[in-house]
């Protein structure tokens, strides 16, 4: 893959800018600044912005049937109306430590809500786990013991989940999995990340079967093939690249979110994009 040419969406520092999301029907890009409680919305045409505060932490959202969006909070999981303000509980979870919240969450192909808590304590002894939530406000616990939830993506004919760890080993694994019953299987791993690889953080899929991986301790985006192996990466001016996501009237634009660089330097904050010849697999939508 040759290099793209990379520019700006918004240079604008976030103290932890994620979960970019694509919405087709109103060509907008969204996306989450974590700590500040505030989803962005971005026109790409027109450059205007939506901004939307919660008083908690917004971790992960996705959108909703009727132009709502789910929204993951600390520990429960919201239906969120942008046009009323309106907001619904559709579940909340247990956390086993209380510094704990909600991490990475996506809508899938079953059109569930699936995300993940994070687990920041130094104990050794990490209590994270990755839920399914469903419209109907059910629960499934898919996996515990994780440090940092993270890198939730589905391939193009919803066969495959993939998942990983931000913390400890660093991992990215893969499950078989059913969009009808929103059952997984035969869980197997499929590498072992490390820093100078880059970090584990969100991921997304393209129609080709390509798994996109930001990486902030590289400051770069990793394409890895379906089976894990490294094919290559990009290098983005952020320096800490937190995700990626496809967007645009093709799908073939990458968006990427980042998180705040701690330096005085400009030009390292913010969200950018680039093009790619394969586009993405487009997101799904919360509830059936």
């Amino acid at each position: 893959m040759t290099r793209p040419e990379i520019s700006f969406v918004v240079r604008e520092r976030f103290g932890v800018g994620e979960s970019p999301v694509w919405d087709a029907e109103r060509q907008r890009l969204l996306w989450c600044d974590i700590p500040a409680g505030v989803i962005h919305a971005l026109d790409v045409a027109s450059g205007a912005r939506q901004r939307w505060h919660f008083d908690e932490p917004v971790p992960s959202f996705g959108l909703a049937q009727g132009g709502r969006l789910v929204v993951a909070l600390r520990r429960d999981v919201v239906l969120f109306d942008p046009e009323t303000g309106a907001r619904e509980l559709v579940a909340s979870v247990s956390h086993a430590k209380p510094e704990m919240r909600l991490n990475d969450g996506k809508v899938g192909p079953d059109g569930a809500f699936w995300v993940g808590s994070m687990d920041a304590s130094p104990d050794g002894a990490p209590a994270a786990r990755l839920y399914r939530i469903g419209a109907d406000g059910t629960v499934r616990v898919i996996a515990e013991g994780l440090a940092i939830s993270n890198g939730l993506a589905w391939n193009a004919d919803a066969t495959r989940i993939y998942h990983s760890d931000s913390r400890g080993s660093m991992w990215l694994d893969c499950w078989d999995f059913n969009a009808t019953t929103g059952a997984v299987s035969n869980r197997r791993r499929l590498r072992d990340n490390d820093e100078a690889n880059g970090r584990p953080d969100g991921g997304a899929c393209d129609m080709a079967g390509t798994y996109w991986s930001a990486g902030p301790s590289a400051s770069r985006i990793n394409r890895f093939s379906a089976d894990g192996d490294l094919l290559g990466w990009v290098d983005v001016p952020l320096r800490l690249p937190t995700m990626p996501c496809f967007g645009g009237a093709d799908m073939r634009t990458v968006y990427v979110t980042s998180l705040d660089s701690k330096v005085e330097e400009d030009g390292l904050d913010g969200v950018v994009r680039f093009r790619v010849e394969v586009p993405g697999v487009p997101v799904g939508r919360f509830g059936r």
